[in-house]
Formats: C-alpha cells, sequence, structure tokens
C-alpha cells in the first residue's frame, strides 16, 4: 500500500523507500508538518501536543521519533505511551493540550502504521487545516530548535484510568446497577490498547469476564478489523465459556462490536443502534450518522419521537453535523458510538457502558435484545483502484444512469430504492472503492452490492 495522506490522516505500510511507504523519514516530515501547523495556529511558545500509541510492532519506535521531532520543534510533549484513540482525543481536551498524535494503522493489519492528528478538542482537524499539514509535510520547510530550547517529554501513564473513571462519574451510567449484575463477558484485546482498556473499565465495575488475545507484543492474533469472518475465535470462547455476551475492539478502539449469547454477532452496524436506543430512552435529542449507515438507526431515532440526520462518511463530518444539531449521541455504521456529554469522538469504552447500563434494564438475553430493531442485512464490497482510474468519472455516470432516484452526492454516490439502497465511494484510508447496500433481505442486499461491483468493472 502506497502512502496515503488525507483528512482521516496518514497510513501506509512500514518500511521501503521514503514517500511511497511509511518511514521514519515520512515521520518525521509528518510530524513536523503538524508543529508547524500549530505554531501558525497559536503564534505562542509555551505548546503542548499529547502521544500515544496502538499495539502493533512498529508503534515503540515510531512513538519515539514522533515525540523527539515534537520536541526538535520546540513543543512540550505528554506521552500517553500504550493507549486507544479515545483515551487519547479525551486526555486532549482534558488537559487542555493544543493538538494530538495517536499512532496507529486502526484496523489494518499490523504491517501497517499511521498517524492520526487531533485539535485542541480532541477532535480530527477540519479539511482546512488538515489539509495545510499535507502540504507542509510534503516539504522540508522547517525550523527546528536548538539545544537550549527543546520541548520536554512528560510521560503520563494514567490516561485510560482517568478516562476510565470520567466514563463512570457520567449520570447516564447507572454503576451501582452495573455492579449489582451477575453477568460474564469475553473480550477479544486483539492484542492492543482493548486489552488494557476494556479490562479496566470491566474490573471497575465489578463484572466477570475472560480475555483472550490480552498480550500485547506487536503481533495481532487475527485479522483486526472487527468484522465476523475475523472473530471466529471469540464467538467459540463466548459459548464455551457459557458467557452472557462478548465484545470485540480494534487496534485502537474506536470501534466495538457485541456477540450475543450464542456466539452470533450482534452486528457492528448495530453497536450504535443499541447504544442510542439507550440514551434516547433516558435523554432526548437529535441523532447522526453516515450514509453508509444501516437505517436501523434512523429507525431508533423516529421510534423516540426524535429527528435523524445523515452525513459523508467520516468522524470529522459527523462531529460537525452534531454540533450543528446539538444531537444527543451519533456514529458511525462500523462499530463506532460517539456520546458528546463525555467527547466528540467514536469511544469503545463509553459504548461498553452504555450497553452495560441498557442491560440493567431487562431481563432479556442479549439475542433478544436485538429483536427490537429493524433488521435490516448489508452486504460491503471493495474494489482495488488503478493508479490511472477516473473514479470521479465512473461515480458521476453511475450517477447520471440512476438520476431519476435523484442520488445523493455529498460523498460519493448514494441511491435509495423502495426497500435497498447502495452507497459507493472512494474510502479515505485504502486505494479502493466501498460498495455498501441494504435491504430487508440479505439475498437482496448481495445481489444489489453484485450487480454495483459489475457495474463499476464494466465503466473502468
Amino acid at each position: 500500500m502506497t502512502l496515503i495522506k488525507n483528512i482521516s490522516g496518514f497510513r501506509g505500510t512500514v518500511g521501503g523507500p521514503p514517500k511511497e511507504n511509511l518511514t521514519p523519514f515520512d515521520i518525521v516530515t509528518s510530524v513536523s508538518a503538524f508543529c508547524k501547523f500549530l505554531k501558525e495556529k497559536y503564534n505562542t511558545k509555551e505548546l503542548i501536543v499529547t502521544t500515544g500509541r496502538d499495539g502493533r510492532a512498529s508503534g515503540e519506535n515510531f512513538h519515539t521519533i514522533v515525540n523527539r521531532t515534537i520536541s526538535l520543534m520546540g513543543i512540550d510533549v505528554i506521552d500517553a505511551g500504550l493507549s486507544t484513540t479515545p483515551t487519547l482525543c479525551w486526555g486532549v481536551l482534558t488537559n487542555k493540550s493544543n493538538g494530538g498524535i495517536m499512532i496507529t494503522a486502526s484496523h489494518n493489519p499490523e504491517e501497517y502504521n499511521g498517524l492520526k492528528f487531533f485539535n485542541e478538542d480532541g477532535e480530527f482537524l477540519s479539511r482546512e487545516d488538515m489539509n495545510k499539514v499535507i502540504e507542509y509535510s510534503n516539504t522540508t520547510d522547517f525550523e527546528y530548535q536548538n539545544t537550549m530550547n527543546l520541548g520536554s517529554i512528560k510521560t503520563y501513564k494514567n490516561l485510560i484510568e482517568d478516562h476510565v473513571d470520567e466514563i463512570l462519574k457520567l449520570d447516564i451510567i447507572p454503576v451501582e446497577k452495573i455492579r449489582s449484575m451477575d453477568i460474564k463477558i469475553v473480550v477479544d484485546g486483539i492484542n492492543s490498547g482493548g486489552a488494557i482498556a476494556i479490562p479496566l473499565l470491566l474490573d471497575k465495575l465489578s463484572i466477570e469476564y475472560k480475555l483472550i488475545n490480552g498480550e500485547i507484543l506487536g503481533k495481532f492474533s487475527h485479522t483486526p478489523e472487527p468484522l465476523v469472518e475475523n472473530l471466529t475465535q471469540l464467538s467459540e470462547q463466548v459459548k464455551i465459556e457459557k458467557a452472557d455476551f462478548g465484545i470485540a475492539v480494534d487496534p485502537d478502539v474506536d470501534r466495538l462490536v457485541f456477540f450475543d449469547e450464542n456466539g452470533v454477532i450482534f452486528g457492528e452496524e448495530y453497536t450504535q443502534v443499541v447504544c442510542s436506543d439507550y440514551v434516547l430512552s433516558n435523554k432526548k435529542g437529535s441523532t447522526v450518522s453516515t450514509l453508509s449507515s444501516s437505517n436501523a438507526m434512523k429507525d431508533i431515532t423516529i421510534k423516540h419521537g426524535c429527528e435523524y440526520f445523515h452525513t459523508a462518511v467520516g468522524e470529522m463530518n459527523v462531529v460537525k453535523k452534531m454540533k450543528e444539531v446539538n444531537a444527543v449521541v451519533g456514529g458511525e455504521g462500523g462499530g463506532g458510538i460517539i456520546y458528546p456529554d463525555l467527547h466528540y469522538g467514536r469511544d469503545a469504552l463509553i459504548g461498553t457502558a452504555l450497553f452495560l447500563s441498557l442491560l440493567t434494564t431487562t431481563k432479556e438475553k442479549v439475542s433478544e435484545i436485538k429483536s427490537r430493531y429493524s433488521l435490516y442485512f448489508m452486504s460491503k464490497l471493495k474494489i482495488k483502484l488503478d493508479v490511472n482510474l477516473d473514479v470521479d468519472s465512473i461515480l458521476s455516470s453511475i450517477s447520471d444512469k440512476y438520476s431519476k432516484y435523484n442520488p445523493i452526492l455529498i460523498d460519493g454516490v448514494f441511491i435509495e430504492f423502495d426497500s435497498s439502497w447502495v452507497h459507493l465511494r472512494k474510502s479515505n484510508t485504502e486505494p479502493i472503492i466501498r460498495i455498501f447496500t441494504e435491504s430487508k433481505s440479505k439475498k437482496e442486499a448481495d445481489e444489489l452490492a453484485n450487480k454495483f461491483f459489475d457495474l463499476v468493472n464494466s465503466l473502468s
């Protein structure tokens, strides 16, 4: 995979030639660019950046380079060490840092790594600001400090615990009721920050659990994206342990997926649905999700008498809309839940706490809870991009072909039919076109996805 720089951050496979893959050279220029941006924005010598990393093998080396580069740019560092993306985001906001850098490739396999950049509110940079960082990263126009003006590097290892403690202070989380529940959970920590953060949350809630893939040695025990095909071990372990449900996260712990007591996936699209159901039961207000998210999110919002809004894919877009409409909860369909009373970022820890809170209101099994919600089926396909392919032209042709359906064009092409929809878009993190479909039947969703897969190929 070539080095990709876009509004979601920088990401690529580790090693190889500079500027083509993710190398130490690219880390230095990218971090220097972010520091240059911060200096221009704040015009002060007193700046702080909080940093953290996930558990992949290249993370520790890259973290050292990140910290030293920030210091050489004359900016102080708070090093949170092995952490989670939501923890870092919450920490940036709480500790009044001027920005944050998370060293992670999110759900990508261990041969990848990347950088996520955050502003002083612990949120992704705006498109305009990120474009500046990208522009600066393609130059060497940086001014490093002499030995008398280096930034300090201070290690702080308790940020995850602080984050968890703040979650448990939220009024919406009935801590004592959760502690009184007699349940057992299986947790797949995917050999990264989730193996620390989720158990810490459950320990503080007095929940019995079994942790699998808890060793953090730089290797992932399976493909880390929390999809059903990658989580067979968790499914089996839930049944073996006779657990009440299972939890899976991705390496930087901003995505969350549940399994029921039978080892059946609750559905990554339904994480935000079930968490939002609980929030809306306690606090009425608008919700926001993306075009690629299940209609089940819209349905549960309307059921509570509230208003639903959709955005282009991307946490930055969701957060912007949530602020515009003063939403009480939001997220993305890939297992991301955003609860703004804590912070504006996808957070598997608050998602877990909200799900546990919902369980205190019912004696239903997790498999029975799923039946409360509209049942939809999704199909997701990928098409690898040729470097010379004019993707915008292809998407424009598809939009023209289906113009009578009034396609939504804010993010690729979204077409809604009578009982289904399709969304085609360029990925922000990989050189691919993604095709999402949803319908009331699995067969129809698959057929629709294959139809548009063939259409894209015929136009390429």
